[in-house]
């Protein structure tokens, strides 16, 4: 298997819509649907590619008992990504058949609100091939007007159940007022006592303390008052100066936004503490 990458983006406008797929969503030589698997890790909110990896192995492994063949929907492929010692490495990637992806999103973590808009946006962009190769019925008899009507209320359907579960997966609003400052950023020691139903009930430092033992990399190990740069990026995170007796430190806060993703970390779904 040829592991070029021969895929390129696809023309403005190409891919049809607004959604942050269709925006990552390239063509190969025949002009065919792809997705780079890298590209995927980052939009459904996975930040090491070890573990999307394990994700990819049980879409692969899902498609293999259906008796067909893995290879046909995930192409191996290399990336040129930041790194190494001369500032770009070179490392695995797949490009993926549309089929391949919907396996993908299917076997992701349903916790993560970023996996459920990827598994909704490929259900419709399947149901969309599979209406686009089926014939126009014929309006002039009546059974052909049945088998319209009939499409016309699976489309409904589909479109209510797509609503529910982006509504599902869409932050809360306002959800953590109580515990913001006056930017709308929520401190450590607030941050602790938000997730309380969650934690059972842990000050900042213990608090802290569970993180790393949940694996959850978010303070660094060399500065622990300031975030990974992943988390600024994803707007999970902000630092701030803030005074500290005669001086100014520069001191990390969560967003509403990084909540969310770590209450989802944390495998929880409870409300804030009251």
């Amino acid at each position: 298997m040829s592991n070029l990458d021969t895929t390129v983006p696809p023309d403005d406008g190409a891919s049809g819509g607004s959604s942050p797929f269709d925006r990552i969503m390239l063509l190969d030589h025949k002009g065919e649907e792809r997705w780079s698997a890298r590209d995927l890790q980052q939009l459904m909110g996975y930040e090491r590619w070890e573990r999307f990896e394990d994700v990819i192995r049980r879409a692969q492994e899902t498609i293999t008992a259906t008796g067909l063949d893995p290879l046909d929907h995930f192409r191996g492929a290399v990336r040129l990504m930041p790194g190494g010692r001369w500032g770009k490495q070179s490392v695995a990637d797949y490009r993926l058949t549309r089929f391949g992806a919907y396996h993908v999103a299917l076997a992701g973590d349903g916790r993560k609100p970023e996996v459920a808009a990827a598994k909704t946006y490929f259900a419709v962009k399947t149901r969309e091939a599979e209406a686009a190769q089926q014939s126009v019925p014929d309006v002039s008899s009546s059974e052909g007007v049945l088998a319209l009507a009939e499409r016309y209320v699976e489309a409904a359907r589909e479109l209510v159940t797509t609503k529910k579960e982006l509504a599902i997966a869409a932050p809360k609003a306002g959800r953590w007022d109580a515990f913001c400052n006056s930017d709308g950023l929520i401190d450590m020691g607030c941050a602790a006592k938000a997730l309380t139903k969650i934690t059972g009930g842990l000050g900042r430092t213990k608090f802290m303390e569970l993180l790393r033992r949940r694996d959850i990399h978010f303070l660094q190990v060399q500065n622990p008052r300031l975030p990974y740069e992943d988390h600024i990026k994803a707007g999970r995170a902000e630092v701030k100066l803030v005074q500290a007796g005669y001086q100014w430190v520069e001191q990390t806060f969560f967003t509403p936004k990084g909540l969310d993703w770590l209450v989802n970390r944390l495998g929880g779904e409870a409300l804030p503490a009251a």
